[in-house]
């Protein structure tokens, strides 16, 4: 399992001061992993070994990761493993719903690896998991964070009819920099694939993520925000790459608080409805859907 202190030293030295947190172990931490081993369900939280994790769970919170633990790709800042899948659980979606009822889980977000190997690269099973947990309570929400099904239109069309809260997808990083840390993607695409949900549903929320300190210039993340909300879409979330393992990619540059700062008064400026800017912003991270409608609202 992940930590902090794992992120940390693979990364470049020395670390800043505010990339130092104290870690806590409560006792809803390891109720929270006994839980998710008892259920064997996958969470991105521990395949990608996420600096928020002990608080997450701690929390009683996880972002359950579906269709396996092996992707088909392999981004240079993921730690996920890269490989031909295997795997084909027909009862994960039963597992999934049996984790958030146990968790007691109000705001329950869902991931996954990129199956390309898939012929819709799992879109069905994004749909039928949210379709699972709508069915059973109208008062959860549910977040989806979705890869990009290489720009199929028909495997997007099965999520969005699924109703969920908020479908996010990540940019990840600027243009320039895509085909060293998002091999396989294309940043068009990712661009096409949040602009076609707002056409198709323009009320459906939509969220995408940005990571900074893999070498990109301040302008080129401005631009990048641009683009994004160019697409319509709602939320953005702003964060620190962490170098997960030796073999990812290294760190740059440790971006400070004040840029943060910046970058959320743009992107605020933009016209998004909720902008999460910092260090150990994770798009990942649920919580976004109350802020949000609170802003549209408000």
């Amino acid at each position: 399992m992940g930590s902090f202190r794992t992120s940390i030293v693979c990364s470049i030295a020395p670390t800043p001061q505010w990339l130092k947190k104290r870690i806590v172990a409560t006792s809803d931490l390891y109720t929270t992993k006994t839980i998710l081993k008892e259920l064997d369900v996958d969470t991105v939280c521990e395949s990608a070994l996420c600096p928020n994790l002990n608080e997450c769970f701690s929390r009683k919170f996880a972002t359950f990761l579906i269709l396996g633990d092996v992707c088909t790709r392999g981004c240079g800042f993921c730690s996920v493993e890269r490989g031909v899948p295997s795997y084909a659980d027909s009862d994960e979606a039963g597992k999934i719903f049996r984790a958030v009822r146990k968790l007691n889980l109000k705001h329950v977000v869902i991931t996954s690896v990129t199956r390309d190997d898939l012929e819709d690269g799992g879109a069905l099973k994004f749909a039928n998991i949210t379709k699972a947990i709508k069915e059973y309570s109208q008062g959860i929400k549910v977040e989806l964070l979705i890869p990009d099904f290489n720009g199929s239109a028909a495997s997007l069309m099965k999520v969005l009819a699924a109703s969920p809260d908020i479908i996010g997808h990540n940019i990840e990083t600027v243009k320039r920099l895509y085909t060293r840390v998002r091999r396989g993607a294309d940043y068009e695409r990712s661009l096409a694939l949040l602009r076609f949900i707002k056409g198709i549903k323009p009320d459906q929320l939509t969220k995408s993520g940005l990571m900074v300190g893999l070498g990109e210039a301040e302008s080129e993340i401005r631009e990048t925000i641009r683009d994004i909300r160019g697409t319509g879409c709602d939320i953005l979330t702003i964060g620190q790459y962490l170098r997960p393992r030796r073999v990812n990619l290294a760190v740059e540059r440790f971006v400070a608080p004040d840029e943060f700062e910046r970058y959320k008064r743009f992107a605020g400026a933009m016209g998004f409805k909720h902008v999460a800017a910092g260090p150990f912003v994770r798009s990942s991270n649920g919580g976004c859907y109350d802020k949000c409608n609170t802003a549209a609202v408000g």
